[in-house]
């Protein structure tokens, strides 16, 4: 992977959403590494493929067709503020 790196930079001559992210006077001198992002690839029409036989044993329950719905439902609050329980 290449890099370029520039040192001593001014922080005033930076563009203004780096300097926004900076916590440096306008006046500091920075060191900028510009490097190239790895290509993320994805293998087109390959499923997903396991040998686990755990992967997916809830995939069929119908109480967790939502999932988001069911993680609230399991987190809620066993008793309300007032002491009283709460009943699901």
């Amino acid at each position: 992977m290449n890099a370029i790196v520039i040192e001593h930079v001014p922080v005033a001559e930076l563009p203004s959403a780096w300097r926004a992210r900076l916590a440096q006077s306008p006046g500091a001198h920075v060191t900028v590494r510009i490097e190239e992002e790895a290509v993320q690839t994805t293998i087109a029409n390959e499923e997903f493929v396991t040998d686990d036989p755990l992967f997916g044993m809830w995939r069929d329950r119908e109480d967790m067709a939502d999932v988001a719905a069911y993680v609230r439902h399991i987190r809620a609050a066993r008793f309300d503020r007032n002491g009283s329980r709460n009943e699901p």
